[in-house]
């Protein structure tokens, strides 16, 4: 570089105290022909108002979610963001902070956690739930691991339908090769795992498994008889992990009170952007009697010398407080300002707003897919289904997508490289954001591409 806030006299003095003699002898240990031997090429300066002139026009190249309407899901989510997340989110006291270890340092960020902890409860209908984790991936691994090493051998192996989320599938597979445990992906039939084809899994092999993921809805955008699988699982002595959207369950009966062990998931669309993908966070709640067994951190209340309520990290199991080899997991950390926008989204639309945003998802989903229907498209697989759904397309994938990018819309997801077999089709995600327009606009390319 050509600018160095340092003087000819500073860099001397440095090289001195290093023993050096000029400024290239601090890359001496980098192979000659690895280095570069010329300066950078780069432009001739330019000034400040030019520069964010040429950032603004590269940035513009790239498309964004305030210019176009987005029809893709499959775990991250366009939904409405109020103001006073981002705005809240920003301030340094947040932006900045950091769990603290040394609870009474900052009551301010445990009371929120609680709360946090407190709100998810709620949704999923379960007894105790941590801080957040990196995200729903992350937390779908690390039930597999904890409910291994509650279930005990001969139970050493996860059993995963294929319709439980792609990218998911791999974390946990990730985390359970690693730790020297198996795996069985189940093929499933009409886009739903059936109870008897679980059954006859579980009946050929009924100490195999210590647990089963089931999604709610999964990954195909259908609501499954999670209560009938949950009881089989149970039958044959099985663990049932939920992975359950947060916002569904805004209607849906939450999976405590239909017997989950562990209900977990990615909590994006509680208020966070879409952001290419994360961050987001997970989310993670178990039964009290698991508590000890819960990875990452938990927030607790409590009373002081003086009777006076106060809020503290409790149970932490982690490798930071406790010998390794007895740790729960090797997280460390959590997504807390994720979940503080989530706390803040929670707070603000409160249960009726909240159901309010589920039932806009699910009027809109229908009406998208009847409109969609009209332009020829068919659904791939029946059931009840919230907010997403496979439609395969009356013409070619491609100028289906290309026609709704002219039209400013992301169709959808296409499914043929995660699942070979459905070639044409699409994953449609509809949230309360899409207009009528939108949607007709969809329909629009959808019927265009087939003519």
């Amino acid at each position: 570089m050509s600018f160095s806030p340092h003087t000819p006299e500073d860099r001397k003095a440095m090289l001195e105290v290093l023993g050096l003699e000029t400024v290239d002898d601090l890359f001496s240990e980098i192979p000659p022909a690895l280095r570069l031997h010329r300066r950078l090429d780069l432009p001739p300066a330019v000034t400040e108002e030019e520069l964010r002139r040429e950032m603004k026009a590269l940035a513009e190249k790239n498309a964004h979610g305030e210019s176009y309407a987005i029809f893709m899901g499959g775990g991250i989510y366009d939904r409405y963001i109020p103001a006073a997340i981002p705005a809240l989110l920003s301030r340094g006291e947040f932006l900045t902070a950091y769990t603290p270890y040394q609870p009474e340092a900052s009551q301010g960020t445990l009371r929120w956690t609680y709360e946090f902890q407190t709100m998810i409860l709620e949704l999923t209908g379960m007894e105790v739930a941590n801080a957040s984790m990196y995200d729903g991936a992350s937390a779908a691994a690390e039930a597999a691991l904890m409910a291994l090493s509650l279930q005990k051998a001969p139970r050493n192996a996860i059993l995963l339908p294929d319709t439980l989320h792609p990218q998911m599938r791999k974390a946990v597979a990730t985390y359970v090769a690693g730790q020297g445990f198996g795996l069985r992906v189940l093929a499933t039939r009409d886009g739903v795992l059936q109870p008897e084809e679980l059954k006859e899994v579980l009946r050929r092999e009924p100490s195999a498994y210590a647990a089963v993921f089931l999604g709610y809805p999964n990954y195909f955008g259908i609501v499954e008889d999670v209560k009938a699988l949950i009881e089989t699982a149970h039958e044959y002595g099985v663990w049932a992990v939920v992975v359950a959207d947060p916002v569904a369950l805004a209607l849906l009966t939450p999976p405590g009170e239909l017997g989950a062990d562990l209900v977990v998931g990615e909590g994006q669309g509680l208020g966070l952007p879409m952001a290419y993908g994360g961050p987001g966070f997970g989310f993670f709640t178990a039964r009290m009697a698991h508590i000890r067994r819960m990875p990452g951190r938990i927030a607790g209340r409590t009373l002081d010398v003086n009777g006076r309520e106060g809020f503290v990290l409790t149970l932490q199991t982690r490798e930071q407080h406790i010998r390794r080899a007895r740790a729960t997991s090797n997280i460390t950390t959590n997504h807390a300002l994720m979940a503080l926008g989530a706390t803040i989204y929670m707070t603000l639309l409160g249960p009726r707003g909240l159901r309010e945003v589920a039932e806009a998802s699910l009027a809109n989903a229908h009406l998208t897919l009847k409109l969609l229907e009209g332009a020829g498209a068919r659904r791939t697989f029946a059931g009840p289904f919230f907010q997403e759904f496979v439609v395969e397309l009356p013409g070619p994938l491609e100028k289906t997508w290309e026609l709704a990018l002219s039209r400013k819309v992301l169709p959808g997801i296409p499914l043929k490289k995660d699942y070979p077999a459905l070639q044409n089709h699409l994953l449609v995600a509809v949230t309360e954001k899409r207009t009528r327009e939108e949607m007709e606009a969809l329909a629009w390319a959808v019927k265009e591409a087939a003519s």
